[in-house]
């Protein structure tokens, strides 16, 4: 077995690492701090915007996976010369550059999400999503490097903590029949991409030559709105429904004078005021490969939350 590169370890980066360690290649992860030995994955603490230590750290590999994400309020700051970083190592070792991106750069569209829309995004967050594949896709198409990016919806599932809008605002208070707000309109359809889906598309276009050049959206269920995905959490939890409200703008407002996330939320606020769908028929069709079925998706995260609640109490 052959082996592989994951750059960042939350939850996307640890899932196809760990991905990758189950089908037997040897699996290296790079973060900042770099953690404690785990079966299967060797730790390594570097700064991934030190191209010659990312460039060694690579040296040897079949392909080097871009999971990591700096703050998210220091996106515009932070994310350029990681990528940078990541184009070069790949360009030096021939290592296949598998990007994990989202759907920031398409900007607010009418109607379903596709890989061929324009990446049209205004704001700074959506314009460097966008810069980061442009540069790797200019690269490829000058047989520079081999790259190819994975775009996800808003992630779900086991592992997702902190950072998911059906995550640790949303699960442990519905486990405990409290009540559960939300960004914008509660009813809107939205698509959420299933934390090992995304590890599985990343694995996947890794090891398909005919995947390169371009990007692909991760196979994603059809959308539920935030309200309809908090009670089929609580039914398959066995706990009773709970109240779901959309946060007002005004306390956002508030909010964002303490919390830069909140601040920078402002950009995408759309993604939930507003039907957010993507469609990945394309990859679905070239790879025979669909989501994890929906009922399973509930089951394994509402398992995970509470194994995860009760070791903690």
């Amino acid at each position: 077995m052959s082996l592989h590169v994951v750059i960042g370890f939350g939850p996307a980066g640890a899932a196809t690492a760990r991905l990758l360690a189950g089908k037997g290649h040897q699996v290296r992860v790079v973060t900042r701090s770099g953690r404690a030995a785990e079966p299967g994955l060797e730790h390594v603490a570097l700064d991934a915007t030190d191209s010659a230590r990312l460039t060694e750290a690579v040296r040897g590999a079949a392909a080097v996976y871009g999971c990591a994400a700096p703050p998210y309020h220091r996106w515009v700051s932070d994310l350029p010369p990681l990528a940078a970083s990541l184009c070069a190592a790949a360009e030096a070792t021939g290592a296949v550059l598998v990007l994990l991106g989202n759907l920031y750069g398409y900007g607010p569209v009418d109607g379903p999400m596709t890989e061929d829309l324009p990446l049209a995004a205004a704001g700074p967050k959506g314009r460097v999503r966008a810069a980061v594949w442009e540069k790797a896709l200019k690269l490829h198409e000058e047989g520079r490097v081999r790259a190819v990016e994975v775009r996800a919806s808003d992630f779900f599932g086991p592992g997702v903590t902190d950072g998911g809008h059906l995550a640790a605002r949303v699960v442990p208070r519905l486990l405990r029949g409290r009540p559960v707000s939300t960004l914008g309109d509660p009813d809107a359809p939205h698509s959420w991409t299933y934390l090992p889906d995304v590890a599985g598309t990343l694995v996947e276009v890794a090891e398909e030559e005919r995947a390169w050049g371009r990007a692909w959206h991760v196979p994603t269920a059809p959308p539920q709105s935030v309200r309809r995905m908090v009670d089929r959490l609580a039914a398959a939890a066995g706990t009773r429904p709970v109240a779901v409200r959309g946060l007002p703008p005004a306390a956002l407002g508030v909010a964002s004078l303490f919390s830069p996330l909140i601040r920078e939320l402002r950009e995408i606020r759309y993604q939930f005021d507003r039907p957010f769908v993507v469609d990945s028929t394309a990859y679905e069709s070239a790879f025979a490969t669909g989501p994890t079925p929906v009922d399973d998706q509930i089951k394994a995260t509402v398992d995970w939350w509470r194994e995860r609640t009760a070791t903690r109490a």
